[in-house]
Parts: structure tokens; C-alpha cells; sequence
């Protein structure tokens, strides 16, 4: 069983799994229109995932998150994208269309629920993209949410 998790504003608890945000919006491994959820193998890098795009104005909001852990059976596949195979540009901010192009084919070839990637914050570490859309989603666990807070500390 591999465990990921994922850090959520409670107001979007309830779409949390849907994908609806990364749609919206793209991310570093997806582009607008195209649904993925974003979970890190760590609590500690979903942690720093979200604290990357706080300004010191989200200090309050920084203090309601919920933390929900996701559990992902052992015998689903999970396709992995190595730094080795990315393009000079992947840890750019915003997020090149190398990365965006990647997340979106592997959603529209529907070859797996999830994909391994590395973090842009910490490469040696990696986020999962889950595919809410593909069969074996269903399969993932997703666990009962809980609060979580960043320490006041990181704000200096």
C-alpha cells in the first residue's frame, strides 16, 4: 500500500478529489481543461507544496487546512516520470508546456490512475497525479480528513 496526501482549504473539502481546481486552473503537470489531483508522498512536501503559494496575507487561511491521507493499493500501476527524461525547463515557475503536456497525454491515454512525478520544490521527493476519471480510480482510499496547520514559524 502506498500512503500520499493531500492538503485542502475546508471550503473545498467536498470537490477536493474531483479535479475541478487543476481544470480550472492547470498546474505544473497539467493544462486547464484537463482534471488531475494533486497528492504528495509526504505530508511534510504537501506541506510545502501548498506554503509555496501563500503570501504572508494567507497566514489565517494557512491555519485551516485539512489533511487527508490517501491510500493506493499496491497492485495498481503507476506509471513514473524520471528527471532524467524531463526538459531543462520542468522546474520553471509558472509551469512550462514540457511538464503540462506530459500529465495531460498520460490523462488522455488513460493508461493508469496514477502518475509519479518529481517535485519542482524538492526533486529528489515526489507528488502522484490521480486520474479521477479512469477505472481503477475508484480504487484509491481516501481517508478521513483532518486539521492541519502550518507553523507560525515559516512566516519570518
Amino acid at each position: 500500500m502506498r500512503k500520499a496526501w493531500r492538503l485542502v482549504r475546508r471550503k473545498r473539502l467536498s470537490d477536493a478529489f474531483t479535479g475541478e481546481g487543476a481544470r480550472l486552473g492547470g498546474g505544473r503537470w497539467n493544462h486547464p481543461g484537463t482534471r488531475v489531483v494533486y497528492v504528495s508522498e509526504s505530508l511534510s512536501l504537501a506541506a510545502l507544496e501548498q506554503f509555496i503559494h501563500f503570501t504572508r496575507n494567507d497566514i489565517a487561511l494557512a491555519r485551516t487546512l485539512l489533511a487527508i491521507p490517501v491510500e493506493i493499493p499496491a497492485e495498481l500501476k503507476v506509471i513514473e516520470v524520471s528527471r532524467e527524461v524531463l526538459e531543462k525547463d520542468w522546474r520553471l515557475s509558472p509551469p512550462s508546456d514540457s511538464t503540462r503536456d506530459i500529465g495531460t497525454q498520460w490523462v488522455e491515454k488513460a493508461r493508469s490512475a496514477v502518475l509519479r512525478v518529481p517535485s519542482a520544490i524538492i526533486p529528489e521527493e515526489c507528488n502522484l497525479l490521480l486520474n479521477p476519471q479512469h477505472r481503477d480510480f475508484e480504487k484509491i482510499r481516501i481517508g478521513k480528513e483532518r486539521p492541519f496547520a502550518l507553523d507560525d514559524r515559516m512566516w519570518k
